[in-house]
């Protein structure tokens, strides 16, 4: 139950990231399901691989490559996507900044409903 709230809440957040930013398109909730659910893929299958190839440079660069990183990802759902749209590599990194965010905060509360503390 925790993982479908979760992905509900992502998914609204790829719709707020939308309304937001105007750098950023998503044409319906259904397409911010589905955002989501290969966000989460890419972020869990391609993005420790990116980690890895670029470690160096994010060493050099004191992390702030991951901030490249996370843009990459959030461009390639893009790209692989009919109704999820961005606008240019900074509309990436700019709507994967604000996605992240939101995702701090919905990591926050669904596990403060899910632990029974309540908040």
């Amino acid at each position: 139950m925790r993982l479908i709230t979760r992905w509900l809440l992502l998914a609204a957040a790829l719709l707020l990231v939308a309304y937001v930013y105007p750098g950023v398109a998503v044409t319906s909730f259904g397409a911010a399901l589905l955002a989501a659910f290969v966000l989460g893929l890419l972020n869990t299958l391609v993005r420790p691989v990116l980690v890895l190839l670029t470690l160096p440079v994010t060493i050099l660069t004191l992390g702030l490559f991951l901030f490249v990183i996370n843009a990459a990802t959030f461009w390639m759902a893009a790209k692989v996507l009919d109704g999820f749209a961005v606008n240019g590599f900074l509309a990436a990194l700019i709507g994967s900044l604000i996605y992240s965010v939101c995702g701090i905060v919905i990591d926050r509360v669904v596990e403060g409903l899910f632990s029974g503390k309540g908040g």
